[in-house]
């Protein structure tokens, strides 16, 4: 292909996306139109212009050295309204978190400039969560930093932020999955159950608290398994399972070979709000099928929040159960998986067989 051709490609590819105001172009070039004289981003919604009108440029600057000045409507030469949108929920977030108390709504609004009914649409958007939620689960990780530091719980409790020790002890024992003192002490009191079996993809460890399955694992090594949990929960008291046990560890290898008979089982899942809403929509997804980072975002109502969404799969340390394996990437290739990418292939080949 000739220089001429391929310019001539680059620049239909360009008319292409400004046709279909397609944000992801914007700050790769800029387009201005003659009969206006304004410069503006590919995803302008102003009247879209005569091609022949229409002209590229790499720049605002190279846009500008040429006569146009910038659009009134999308200002290109500004950061992109996403961007500014970030940068201000990035400020209220940090507003949040140096706050001794919950900000309220309003103020939060203030504080980035919009109205409270669209700063918190804008809020749950970008993040996911509501600015609510998002105070809650910050000061659940100042509780379980603060306990890790205090002399005391009753230190604790100042530090974190709380004004009233019941409110401490309701918030942290949903924070932490136990009470204050058990969760100093390194978890010490906490009882868990495990085997380690072997199934198709090589060995399998499953582990349960009294709460419910706290790990999912596989693996090459089972002795690397039982030290990767061991890693986990250091100061947990780790028991070997007893034939009830050994039941619900065949329970879990039975839907790893046959996916389609389900997998109810009562988990013992800790995390942050927003990987909570992740961890739930993943097993709302049906064997058999599967979605991207972005579709599972739009679900969960944070459709800005792909990349958030793929850390949350990412950090899920429960396979099966919650099917992280699920998600791929927007083209439909298949993206990382913790327990091995090919794993996730052999599963969802497995799970699409009728």
């Amino acid at each position: 292909m000739s220089r001429h051709d391929k310019d001539a490609a680059a620049e239909d590819a360009r008319w292409k996306a400004v046709t279909a105001r397609d944000r992801s172009y914007d700050g790769t070039f800029f387009y201005s139109v003659a009969s206006t004289g304004v410069y503006c981003r590919p995803s302008c919604p102003a009247r879209l212009a005569k091609r022949a009108n229409v002209r590229f440029h790499d720049t605002p600057a190279e846009a500008e050295a040429a006569g146009y000045r910038p659009c009134k409507r999308c200002r290109p030469n500004e950061a992109s309204l996403e961007a500014r949108q970030a940068d201000s929920i990035a400020h209220a977030c940090r507003l949040i978190e140096a706050a001794e108390e919950p900000p309220k709504l309003d103020a939060l609004a203030r504080g980035v400039g919009l109205s409270a009914y669209h700063f918190h649409r804008l809020f749950k958007a970008v993040t996911g969560l509501t600015p609510k939620t998002y105070a809650v689960a910050h000061r659940g990780k100042r509780v379980r930093e603060t306990l890790g530091t205090s002399a005391s719980v009753t230190e604790a409790i100042y530090n974190s932020g709380f004004n009233s020790s019941g409110r401490f002890y309701a918030e942290s024992v949903r924070a932490l999955g136990m009470t204050p003192s058990a969760f100093r002490n390194g978890g010490a009191k906490a009882a868990i159950k495990f085997a380690v079996g072997e199934c198709s993809f090589g060995a399998i460890l499953v582990a349960a608290s009294d709460k419910g399955v706290c790990a999912i694992s596989f693996g090459d090594d089972p002795d690397a398994l039982a030290r990767d949990l061991q890693d986990r929960f250091p100061r947990a008291r780790l028991i070997g399972g007893d034939a009830d046990f050994e039941r619900l560890v065949a329970k879990v290898v039975g839907f790893v070979e046959e996916p389609r008979i389900g997998l109810d089982l009562p988990l013992d899942i800790r995390g942050t709000a927003f990987q909570h809403r992740v961890w739930a929509a993943l097993r709302d997804i049906p064997p058999g099928a599967t979605v991207s980072y972005a579709e599972l975002a739009e679900r969960i109502g944070a459709p800005r929040g792909a990349r958030a969404v793929a850390g949350a799969c990412a950090a899920n340390k429960i396979a099966v159960a919650i099917p992280c394996h699920r998600v791929v990437r927007n083209d439909g290739a298949l993206s990382g998986y913790r327990w091995g990418v090919e794993r996730k292939r052999l599963l969802l080949d497995r799970e699409s067989k009728p």
